[in-house]
């Protein structure tokens, strides 16, 4: 298998950008996924707009090696559904390179429409080649992935395929941290990730389990949840869980420590 991103969803203001420029440059596959909710901004996971630009800063400075991903959420997924790309068009200057689109009812997304959103959201990511679109696949979100799979219209991929830049993240669990039970291989036609209870205490397990159903291909794994804990009576997003993370992946070999730190 191999492993395009080890993602951790969530960072906030509890935690430094400087100190996640520091793990990204000793180990470049780690995503850190921001949560971008406008109701929500400054509240444990969904960090505010100034250190958001501060995180931006770091990743510039980065020499590329720094992976950023934007995890929608609420109004921000809304504004994509109706094809408004004004906060879209921010990202790349920030350094995020992928945006997740979390259209599910927990994530505070209104889902009635999703099938009626497939235009304007193939417009979008249409006018968004510099950006790769991941899609939550699961029950909730089928009329919006299926619309972009299935549909044949301008925008759209082949027959059976998705748009070039478009992936997609199979989360059963719609983003409330259950563990699955199982984890299918990727399909021929596009790629995927997976998420949904991974952390700590399970990934090497997981790990192994995924790399069964990856069947060789380039897959990604994304956590959330699991990254918490309350320190000093907060919740903060925890680095020390994201690191006992890398040190798994590095255990089992997919990827290695740099030298100084073996």
């Amino acid at each position: 298998m191999s492993l395009r991103a080890l993602g951790f969803c969530g960072a906030d203001d509890s935690v430094s950008p400087k100190l996640l420029g520091v793990i990204c440059q000793s180990y470049p596959f780690v995503e850190f996924g921001v949560l971008f909710r406008p109701d929500k901004e400054g509240q444990p996971r969904y960090a505010t707009a100034s250190w958001v630009e501060r995180l931006g800063g770091v990743a510039s400075r980065s020499n590329g090696r720094m992976k950023l991903a934007a995890h929608l959420c609420g109004g921000r997924v809304m504004e994509v559904l109706s094809g408004d790309e004004a906060f879209i068009s921010t990202l790349p200057a920030l350094g995020f390179r992928r945006v997740q689109i979390n259209a599910t009812a927990v994530n505070g997304v209104e889902t009635s429409s999703l099938a009626t959103a497939v235009p304007p959201v193939a417009a979008l990511m249409a006018r968004h080649p510099e950006l790769e679109f991941i899609l939550q696949k699961n029950d909730e979100t089928e009329p919006l992935w299926r619309g972009l799979l299935d549909g044949d219209g301008e925008n759209m991929g082949a027959a059976g395929c998705l748009p070039s830049n478009v992936t997609m993240l199979v989360d059963e669990s719609k983003g409330t941290g259950v563990l699955a039970s199982s984890w299918p291989s990727p399909p021929e036609r596009y790629n995927i990730g997976y998420a949904g209870g991974i952390g700590p205490a399970n990934i090497e397990t997981v790990l192994r389990d995924v790399t069964t159903a990856a069947k060789g291909r380039a897959v990604w794994i994304d956590m959330e949840s699991n990254l918490r804990s309350t320190k000093n009576g907060d919740d903060v997003f925890d680095i020390d869980k994201c690191y006992q993370c890398i040190e798994a992946v590095c255990n089992t070999g997919i990827f290695e420590h740099p030298d100084y730190l073996k």
